[in-house]
This record gives structure tokens, sequence and C-alpha cells, in this order.
């Protein structure tokens, strides 16, 4: 583990308000922790900035020159009162790459996948987990809690264990073994509720509020959108500050594409792009409540009881659904639906094309590419990146799902002979 220099100053000085997305109630850092109180858990917070102030303490330049190659290279533009509490864990700087083969494939030959899976616990919310352990102990919080179908819950326990913070984990006890046995080695004490995520969202935060633990809820935590944001950050420095045209990213609760919009968002008002992309938001079948909100041109959403096979998009109650919606119609983007089939075909497109495994979730993003493409949503020279939220360990079941009746394994006895005479018979198929 190599422990870095870290870049001053950060943006926390340059705050100006945490505004209530409904109201516009605006507070100070430190004046209410999680939400609006006008609204309890409804009134969602956006940290809000003075982008002069951050102007005159880093540029563009200046962050292009330092030799950090994780997310808190962007520490000039995160709200970090206190960067000695920084976890030790590497998060963030995930590979880009452009995917000629599955380009072809789409007939998008301007294709980039951008593989978060390759973050410390496996998955995009390590970004949103590591600056919550931060905060956590910038409030002297010696416990943090968070209620996840899997990603974020192993993300908040692997960075909690990093720092010596205990965590508490309210998981549905339908999430996948491999990411209940993440949240187990870390040390994490597992709370497998019976019910759905949405439950036990709900269950975390009264627990919270009633043990004094710190929140890391998505939408609930308004700092959780600045972790996430990052993403944005590396996507456009990547691509040498020339935003792409779109990016699509799968969406359950919706703070990865809502973080993914502040972040682009915050270049944009420094200048450092020039030009924001289009977000393009995709949901499974059984989980499109905020493709038909944004469909029908309203907020409020119809909650309903998710199935599909992408458990972490699998979401009833999108908590962050205004930042969500926000960041689709304000880039003039859309939401894709794609079925657990379409999810399961590009699992296998996206392995076998770039050599990237992710899980159904994270697939469900290709998935959206192609549905886009066919229905003539997106051109095919534009210049697009799909975001890879998390690795395909996360789930082998379903990826033992989509190779079903394609795959190439054979059992043979340890002899040359026997060899010889299966490829015999492969040569003669």
């Amino acid at each position: 583990m190599t422990h870095k220099p870290l870049p001053a100053p950060t943006a926390y000085d340059a705050i100006t308000a945490l505004r209530c997305l409904i109201c516009g109630a605006e507070y100070a850092p430190g004046e209410v922790r999680y939400v609006c109180p006008h609204h309890g858990t409804e009134g969602i917070l956006d940290v809000v900035y003075d982008y002069a102030a951050i102007a005159a303490h880093t540029d563009r330049d200046a962050l292009t020159a330092n030799h950090r190659r994780d997310m808190w290279r962007y520490l000039p533009l995160l709200p970090i009162a206190e960067p000695r509490f920084i976890p030790p864990l590497d998060v963030g700087w995930t590979p880009l790459y452009h995917a000629p083969r599955l380009g072809a494939l789409l007939g998008l030959p301007n294709l980039w996948v951008k593989d978060d899976g390759r973050n410390p616990t496996a998955s995009f919310k390590d970004r949103a987990s590591a600056l919550a352990v931060v905060k956590a102990q910038e409030a002297n919080a010696r416990t943090i809690t968070t209620a996840s179908s899997g990603n974020a819950a192993a993300a908040l326990a692997g960075m909690a264990a990093g720092v010596g913070l205990e965590s508490v984990i309210f998981v549905p006890a339908s999430a996948p073994q491999a990411k209940i046995a993440q949240l187990l080695i870390y040390g994490a004490t597992v709370v497998l509720v019976e019910g759905t995520y949405d439950q036990a969202f709900d269950l975390c935060i009264a627990a919270a509020n009633q043990q004094g633990w710190y929140c890391r809820n998505t939408a609930y935590n308004p700092y959780m959108t600045e972790g996430k944001k990052t993403a944005a950050y590396e996507i456009a420095e990547q691509m040498g500050w020339e935003a792409p045209d779109r990016v699509f990213v799968a969406v359950g609760d919706g703070c990865i594409i809502g973080g993914l919009h502040k972040g682009f968002a915050d270049l944009h008002a420094l200048g450092w792009i020039e030009r924001m992309p289009r977000l393009m938001g995709v949901q499974a079948e059984g989980s499109a409540v905020l493709y038909e909100a944004w469909r029908r041109g309203v907020n409020e959403i119809r909650p309903i009881v998710p199935h599909t096979i992408a458990d972490s998009i699998s979401v009833g109650v999108p908590r962050d659904r205004l930042k969500a919606l926000r960041a689709v119609r304000q880039t003039d983007g859309a939401f894709v639906v794609v079925s657990d089939e379409e999810i399961l075909a590009a699992m296998r497109d996206l392995a076998r094309l770039t050599g990237v495994f992710a899980e159904p979730a994270a697939a469900a993003a290709v998935a959206g590419v192609r549905r886009a493409l066919a229905d003539g949503q997106v051109g095919r020279d534009e210049r697009v990146v799909v975001v890879i939220t998390g690795n395909g360990l996360k789930d082998i079941p379903a990826a033992m799902r989509a190779v079903e009746g394609e795959g190439k394994a054979v059992r043979l006895p340890p002899t040359v002979d026997a060899l010889m005479a299966w490829l015999h018979v492969q040569e003669k198929d």
C-alpha cells in the first residue's frame, strides 16, 4: 500500500450552502447533517460551491501535473475539511478503455468503457464510501452505517476497515452471497433484512438516528454525490478535457448518475470543459421507476416492488430521484429500459469483446447503448462512454446464466489421447 502526498487546499471553504432540492432552503455546513428538516428524509440536499474561490487556488494545469493517481488528486474540488482522515486504499483513477471490437458489434466506433470494477472492493461505490469515512471521522463518529443491495455495503465495510471504524450494514437477505461474504470478511456487523432494499434503507436510518451512528445512505447523505462525481472528473481528464457526447450508466437509486452530472457541471462551471455530455440512465424493465417519471415529465414516482436479475439497480423507491431526473433533463439525455435477457447478453458481449467482466447492473449500461442505438437515440458517429459500475465476480450465478448453453467447458481424463480424440470430434463438427 503506497501512501502518497495529498494536494491542498480543499474545496471545503468554498462551500456556500447545502441547498434543498425541493424548497431551495440553504444551510451552512454543519448546520444540518443530512437532509432539509422541512421535508424529512425526502429533503435531499445539494452541496453548492463558489467556483471563483475554487479557481483562485487551483486550475486544470496544476491538476494535470499532480502525480497522485486516485480520486484524491481532485481534493481541491472536494468538500473535505480534514485530509488526514483520507483512507489508505487507492480509490478511483480507474481505466478508460477504447473498445473498438465492442463498438464494431454495436456500430459505434467511438465507444469507451470506464471500468470502475477495478476499485478496491470492485465497484463504483468505493468513491462515495471513501468520502463517507472521511466525513464520519470529521464528525467524531465511531460507527458508520448504510443500507445497500450489496455494492455500497461492501464498499463501506472495506473503507471503514481501512481506517478502524466500526460498520453496521443493512442488506436485503436476498443479496448475492459473494456480496455478503465481502461484508463479513471486512468485519462488518451485517443485518440481513427479510424484506426489500427500500425497507432496509428505512430501517438503517431509524437505527442511525437512535444509535448516533454516522449514516452513509445514498441521497440521505448529501456528500455521497460528491464522492461519486470524481468519476466524471476522470472521464474528462482521461479524454484530454474534451467531454464525450454521451455517458451511459445503470440507474437504481439515482445517486451515480446524479454524481456524474455534478462532476461534469463542476468542470463546466470552472471552464475546464466546453460542454456537458448528455447523460443516459439505463434501468431494468422490472425496476423502471425513474424511466416512467421521466417519460411522464414529473418528479413524483409510482413505487413498485422491483424484480430484476440486476440486484444493484433493483429499487422500488429511488431515493436520489431528484438528482437523477435533473441529470438527464438538464443535459438533454434520456432514460432507457432494458430486459434481463438483454442484460445477460451484454455481460457476454462486454467480456468477450473487451475483457471487462461486469455484474448484471453494470452490464445494463452496455445493453442500454444497444437499445438507444436501435431506437435512433444515438448517432453512430457520437463519442460514447459507458460506465461499468461493478465487477462480475460480485454475482457468479448471474454470470453462469449469461453463458448457459454457450459454455465451452469439457470434462476429460488427464491423457493426451483423450484430448486428441475430443479435438478430432470438434474438427468434424
